[in-house]
């Protein structure tokens, strides 16, 4: 039997004149003629090979076959409708699935606030945190493990786009016992002084950079590095060292009871970007997390940098 040659269009029109109960009427619902409507139903019991209808000149009433194949009907509509609702939803990017890569910070403060915003207007759209050291981000892009990325600046070389979000002033975080907590800003040359604990080999490595040309006795060496930002606020908790960070890094400071200090002369600021692909098609979903990440993030930091906490008054 030739199934696959049933049209939706007729198993419309059989639905619909088996809840009207007459061609006519089921003709207005339609937008056709009675006739059509006769006609489409007519083709559709020869394809099936069985009469759906017992027609008479005053009423039509389903045989005991149609009405055996009505439920059969519904469902295939149903799951018809269904498909073309997501089909609407993924076309207009308000469902899907994004995966978002970030390092601890961000995928533990900044991915969160961003998330409960957008699922407020795409609820259907689910956004993935992938814990990505800051190394890996713009790999993780490239090779399609992530769809995005959001994380300090890197070079991204032919395959990965990035776009800056927002930048952030490096500053010192200590404990308000701390020696140089006393000092509201603090310069680097004075920092030399200091026990400094970094935060992994990234926060390391940028400190080299800031000081790179300083000369040599305004160098910092960090007196220990941790693998995670955590490991070395919870150092500074207890006053044993200070952690230089950005300073959103402030979102989780806060919890340990630290202060922020200004670093100046120079004062030195880090660019956070949102990384995506530019060698193959995001899904509607990604695009769609990728223009409200763009928007919402320098909203998000302007209002924290306008926070008491955020513009670092003394504590």
């Amino acid at each position: 039997m030739p199934l696959t040659r049933i049209t939706l269009r007729q198993l419309e029109a059989f639905l619909v004149v088996a809840e009207q109960r007459s061609f006519a009427l089921a003709g207005e619902r339609m937008g056709l003629t009675s006739s059509a409507v006769s006609q489409m139903v007519g083709e559709l019991e020869g394809l099936i090979g069985f009469r759906l209808f017992d027609r008479t000149t005053r009423r039509v009433s389903l045989t005991s076959a149609g009405q055996d194949f009505l439920s059969s009907a519904e469902s295939v509509l149903r799951h018809v409708q269904a498909a073309e609702t997501a089909a609407s939803d993924l076309r207009n990017q308000a469902a899907g699935i994004v995966r978002v890569g970030a390092p601890l910070v961000l995928a533990a403060t900044v991915l969160p606030a961003a998330i409960k915003a957008y699922s407020s207007k795409c609820p259907k759209v689910v956004v993935r945190i992938r814990d990505t050291p800051v190394e890996a981000l713009v790999d993780r892009v490239a090779n399609r493990d992530v769809d995005l990325a959001l994380g300090p600046n890197r070079p991204t070389g032919g395959a990965v786009e990035s776009s800056v979000a927002f930048e952030s002033p490096w500053v010192m975080w200590c404990h308000s016992s701390f020696p140089f907590a006393s000092r509201d800003p603090v310069t680097w040359a004075e920092l030399r002084e200091a026990p400094l604990v970094a935060a992994g080999r990234d926060h390391e490595l940028s400190v080299e950079r800031m000081r790179s040309n300083a000369p040599p006795e305004t160098r910092i060496v960090p007196v220990d590095v941790v693998d995670n930002v955590t490991t070395a606020l919870g150092l500074a908790a207890q006053g044993l060292a200070a952690t230089l960070a950005p300073q959103y890094v402030g979102l989780l400071a806060k919890s340990f009871g630290l202060v922020m200090r200004r670093v100046v002369e120079p004062e030195t600021i880090r660019q956070i970007c949102v990384y995506h692909p530019v060698a193959r098609a995001s899904s509607p979903a990604a695009e769609g997390f990728l223009a409200f990440l763009t928007e919402w993030l320098p909203n998000w930091h302007n209002e924290l940098v306008s926070s008491e906490f955020g513009r670092g008054a003394p504590t």
